[in-house]
């Protein structure tokens, strides 16, 4: 080896020793590594921060703030909350958020699309019963299948798309990836649904109710029925099964300042009524948005969306020392003084009996406020409230639910047909979901994952040195020969398993970079094309799910599912094996050596 090939295989095993110790995070072990490279002079100078750059690197960061659009437009409680359904059986649950799950991680970052799933899931166990751990790792792991169908669904395949494009001429497209992912990801969610979550110990106990807020978060609040409405005219009875999906309890009716109790389920509902509801603050979004319906100040509501760079959700607890306590959110001019709306209310174990906004709050209370993007420290401030830790609330923008919808689909299809780069295509949409206001421009930078994006950008231009010295080549070489004289299926089986064990325990992007230069070199050394080991190197790293530490996925669900380190590997392991024994014979059959 030369000094240039020491040096670099050094960093890399220490980078990958680091991570897998844990103590410092990856992205400031990656960093390390490239700054030591660079003064070691095996990284230029010049290239030092061209990973900032690279293609792959923004396509990550878009996809994530295009997720976050998706979410607050409300397109996924289009989906989630016509399909999921508490009354079905585990196994029917499992198989139909699978899907679900697979389906959107297809088209959106895979860890955006469990972040997404994985509230809806929780509630749903909670609703029937049952332990979250019994659907949450399945879910992870379809939404890691679901990745490995298009290009944008996970890291490792925009990775590979680059270097294919930097090492061969021209990148994979959109929906190569499909034949092979698609069979893959399908063979795997029926494992999934039908026999792996058979396979999870479950463990019960107080770690499964992990939110220290649980026994604070119903809120009691109200909601406008708005001029020319679908609901006008039916009774409020009909409404109760939207209710239960959203998982909001609606307690009675306020018509033209009046509460109407006992009877309202079958008072006919009119322009302007407003629905008491109590809720948590995501399911009373979560109702407002599926029945279109308007917050108690509509008309406050209005302006601060003309306004404003768009709204935002707090939660504060009153005090003695409050300028609200003792007086009604309406008596202290909270909406025109501080341009706010008074959501909703907590007040544990007492009935609130008078419409929210005029009711007289108290010490203790909790007020849920929408507020401008840009005031909520104020507004906290003038009230003389404490506030709550942020739990990532965000107002949906259900308005705009199909205009966001078709601005995505726009971009998929024009980057699908080459009509337009994929940076560029997420790029316009970023650009188009600010214009609209679909994301607030305070937000955009919010919803990029920086560690990722700074392990992308220092692990790239170390990638790029360790193949330039010739260490790729090297490591191909020596995986060529200790696989003399075996076909050409085997020689991948050899690639995929490798490249599998580091996506198991080392971060699924560094792992790609490392290994996708070595299947073009074994390629190369084999005289054959280097497409189906690019396959094999973007199914394996996807692969992570023997552990928690593997894939971001895994890790979310690690708390909320109450699963220990060892649980993983008892699902895990016969799917790694059925990732294998599918995607080899379907890469020989639509990528052919």
């Amino acid at each position: 080896m030369t000094p240039d090939q020491i040096i670099l295989f050094s960093l890399f095993g220490a980078v990958f020793g680091m991570l897998l110790w844990g103590k410092f995070r990856y992205d400031i072990v990656a960093f390390t590594a490239l700054m030591l490279g660079v003064v070691l002079g095996v990284v230029p100078t010049k290239d030092a921060f061209a990973g900032f750059g690279h293609p792959a690197t923004l396509v990550v960061a878009l996809v994530l703030v295009v997720s976050a659009g998706l979410v607050r437009s409300g397109a996924v409680f289009l989906i989630t909350r016509t399909l999921v359904d508490a009354s079905r059986k585990l196994g029917a649950h499992i198989a139909l958020m699978g899907a679900i799950g697979g389906i959107l991680s297809a088209f959106m970052n895979n860890v955006a699309a469990l972040a997404l799933l994985m509230p809806v899931d929780i509630q749903t166990a909670r609703k029937a019963g049952r332990a979250p751990g019994l659907s949450l790792m399945p879910l992870s792991f379809a939404t890691i299948l679901g990745g490995m169908v298009t290009l944008i669904g996970t890291p490792p395949n925009i990775i590979i798309a680059s270097i294919r494009e930097e090492s061969l001429g021209a990148p994979f497209k959109m929906f190569d990836f499909a034949p092979v992912g698609g069979v893959t990801a399908i063979a795997g969610l029926i494992f999934v649904a039908f026999i792996g979550w058979r396979l999870i110990p479950v463990r019960t106990g107080d770690h499964q109710n992990s939110d220290p807020m649980a026994d604070y978060a119903e809120y009691i609040a109200e909601l406008t029925v708005p001029a020319g409405s679908k609901h006008v005219g039916k009774r409020v009875r009909e409404l109760y099964e939207a209710a239960d999906k959203a998982d909001v309890a609606i307690l009675g009716l306020v018509r033209e300042g009046k509460r109407r109790y006992g009877t309202s389920q079958n008072t006919i509902i009119q322009d302007e009524d407003a629905l008491v509801i109590e809720a948590t603050p995501d399911a009373l979004d979560e109702f407002r948005a599926a029945l279109s319906l308007d917050f108690s100040d509509a008309k406050r509501e209005e302006l601060l969306r003309a306004e404003g760079d768009g709204l935002t959700v707090i939660e504060v607890v009153v005090t003695d020392q409050s300028r609200i306590n003792g007086k009604t959110a309406q008596s202290i001019g909270l909406a025109w003084r501080q341009r706010t709306v008074m959501m909703g209310m907590s007040r544990q174990g007492k009935k609130i009996k008078s419409q929210v906004r005029k009711t007289v709050v108290h010490t203790g209370d909790i007020l849920l406020l929408l507020v401008p993007m840009d005031s909520a420290d104020d507004v906290t401030e003038w009230l003389g409230c404490l506030p709550l830790a942020d739990r990532g609330l965000a107002v949906t923008e259900d308005k705009k639910v199909w205009l966001a919808i078709g601005l995505f689909a726009a971009a998929v299809a024009a980057a699908s047909i080459g009509l337009i780069y994929l940076p560029i295509a997420l790029g316009l949409v970023v650009v188009a979901f600010v214009l609209t206001k679909i994301i607030p421009l305070a937000e955009v930078y919010d919803h990029i994952n920086w560690p990722v994006v700074v392990l992308l950008g220092s692990m790239i231009p170390l990638g790029a040195a360790l193949e330039t010295s010739g260490g790729t080549e090297l490591i191909a070489g020596t995986l060529v020969g200790l696989t003399q004289g075996l076909p050409a299926w085997a020689i991948l089986t050899v690639l995929m398993i490798v490249t599998m064990t580091l996506s198991d325990v080392l971060n699924n992007t560094a792992t790609t970079i490392v290994a996708a230069p070595v299947g073009i070199q074994m390629a190369q050394s084999l005289g054959v094309s280097p497409d189906p080991f690019l396959m094999a190197v973007a199914i394996a790293a996807s692969s992570a799910f023997l552990t928690p530490i593997g894939h971001k996925n895994n890790t979310l669900i690690l708390g909320p599912g109450g699963y220990g380190f060892g649980d993983y590997w008892r699902m895990g392991l016969p799917l790694e094996i059925l990732v294998v024994a599918v995607s080899i014979p379907s890469i020989l059959i639509f990528w052919p050596l």
